[in-house]
């Protein structure tokens, strides 16, 4: 796991929570901002399995431009951010980001995203149920009985051939479905390339209950 931050306090918490995680998780390295990353030869998806992000250096306002670059890279990326601004939120899980943890939130929440990005589960954080609870856009796909069965399955589970197994259909028929649902969300401007995106757009439209996760 790297670390992507411009204050010292911040990478040395994170580090200390890290450490003290049972079981503990290794920090590999951390960096004071993205160019730093970007330019780290050995900064690649198989060298961090996570990347927690800040999103404001040396800026006023917060930049999406390394997430975006983050995601395209095939990086798991955890936001970390002291911002919690509903759209913000939304916007970073449009992007592709695995989670967003609120830095007022507690050191457990962002050790819990850390494991579930690295892992690929679904979760939720305080300021991703808040945004989320708030968002009310009008466009919401129709899903099928069936494709809201696979999605919950799927948010409930680590991989495709287990929702397969619990619904008795084979993990192709699985992406089939979840493709399928990704198709809908796109046709009405609401694309959701990542499963922290289609969580959030779940709940957003009551298909899922955050308690369900």
């Amino acid at each position: 796991m790297a670390v992507i931050d411009d204050h010292s306090v911040v990478t040395g918490g994170v580090a200390s929570w890290c450490a003290a995680a049972d079981p503990p998780i290794d920090l590999a390295a951390s960096y004071t901002n993205p160019s730093a990353f970007f330019d780290d030869p050995a900064a690649s998806p198989a060298q961090f399995d996570v990347v927690i992000l800040d999103l404001q250096f040396n800026q006023r306002v917060p930049d999406l431009g390394a997430l975006t670059q983050l995601c395209e890279g095939g990086f798991r990326v955890v936001v970390y951010s002291s911002h919690a601004d509903g759209d913000l939120v939304l916007d970073c899980l449009d992007i592709g980001a695995a989670v967003y943890v609120s830095k007022e939130e507690q050191p457990e929440q962002l050790i819990a995203a850390v494991r579930a990005a690295a892992s690929s589960r679904a979760h939720v954080t305080g300021a991703m149920a808040q945004a989320m609870a708030q968002d009310h856009r009008p466009t919401r796909p129709a899903l099928s009985p069936r494709e809201r069965q696979v999605l919950l399955a799927w948010f409930q589970t680590e991989s495709k051939a287990l929702v397969g197994r619990h619904l008795h259909i084979t993990p192709g028929t699985v992406g089939t479905h979840l493709e399928r649902i990704r198709t809908k969300y796109a046709a009405v401007g609401r694309p959701a390339p990542t499963k922290a995106a289609l969580v959030a757009r779940a709940i957003q439209d009551r298909l899922v209950d955050a308690n369900d996760l």
